[in-house]
């Protein structure tokens, strides 16, 4: 699959199969947590990045047999609401595979734009990204394309959420030392509160980030959040539950595996979830993998992470 990955077990959605609008790395941000490393091609344009029609023709080949998934989400190798015919693809999933939730993850940063607000509101779920409200936590943790300032991006979402019949949930990422100052997280919960999400999702450095400055945040300061964001509900984003996507038969697994690392740094215990293999077999091809220096791993507090060289 071209533009279709895993399904992949996702911390907060399930057993989500992926779609891919961007080129790696195309993106309106090139935050210094990102997963998918540091942005390449830093750009606020709205365009085709891939083809609109072969998309909709992958998911049609793929829905056909009636996975059994939890959600499709918009997410990637870049930021999803920079393609034009994300709207049109949402749509032709909305009238012809109504069985499936659809979720777009986003940086929020073009929601200022009616047509992108428009694109996205048929989805049932919209994790849109607020990581600073001042100018210099912003520039520091986003490093946006030009145009975009903190102001724009807050005004986006208050208009979006106006509009929006799904769930929205908010996604702060807590970077130490940058956002999780008295006055930061204040300014914070003031635009969450303008913005009214269903809930406030805190997360933090769960795999290797762009830089490599990043360090997660204790538990305990991003369970203290709960408080500060009261009465918005708040979410302290965990790991993946234990679940494995039966389904899933690997006929090349390998590629499989490439494809999922070439979007986010993965363990073991998640690419297992994903593809529905077990341990010993995984285990065997990564260290194949390595071998052939296809793959690097690395270890963090979660275990050993294996990414693309």
């Amino acid at each position: 699959m071209k533009y279709l990955f895993g399904p992949v077990n996702s911390r907060r959605l399930g057993v989500s199969l992926g779609v891919d609008l961007m080129p790696y790395k195309t993106c309106s941000l090139n935050c210094v947590y990102c997963e998918c490393g540091g942005t390449t091609s830093l750009t606020s344009e709205l365009a085709e990045y891939v083809p609109t029609e072969d998309v909709i023709a992958e998911l049609d080949g793929y829905l056909a047999g009636s996975p059994r998934l939890d959600v499709i989400t918009f997410s990637g190798s870049g930021e999803p609401t920079l393609h034009s015919g994300i709207g049109r693809i949402i749509r032709h999933i909305r009238e012809r595979y109504p069985q499936y939730k659809i979720a777009v993850l986003t940086n929020g940063t073009l929601l200022w734009n009616p047509a992108v607000r428009s694109s996205i509101a048929p989805a049932d779920i919209v994790v849109p990204s607020l990581d600073a409200v001042s100018p210099g936590a912003f520039e520091k943790i986003g490093r946006p394309a030009g145009g975009i300032t903190p102001d724009r991006v807050v005004d986006g979402l208050v208009e979006f959420r106006k509009e929006f019949p799904g769930r929205l949930f908010l996604e702060i990422f807590i970077v130490p030392g940058v956002n999780d100052t008295p006055e930061e997280l204040a300014g914070l919960r003031d635009a969450a509160l303008k913005i009214r999400p269903d809930s406030v999702q805190v997360n933090s450095l769960d795999r290797p980030g762009a830089e490599v400055w990043v360090e997660p945040a204790g538990r305990k300061e991003l369970e203290s959040l709960r408080e500060l964001f009261a009465p918005l509900k708040v979410e302290i984003i965990g790991r993946p539950a234990e679940r494995v996507y039966e389904d899933r038969h690997v006929t090349d697994m390998m590629k499989e595996i490439i494809s999922i690392l070439r979007r986010r740094p993965s363990t073991l215990d998640d690419l297992r979830l994903a593809l529905g293999s077990d341990r010993e077999t995984l285990g065997k091809v990564l260290e194949s993998m390595i071998g052939k220096e296809m793959i690097t791993a690395e270890e963090l507090d979660r275990g050993k992470f294996y990414r693309i060289v």
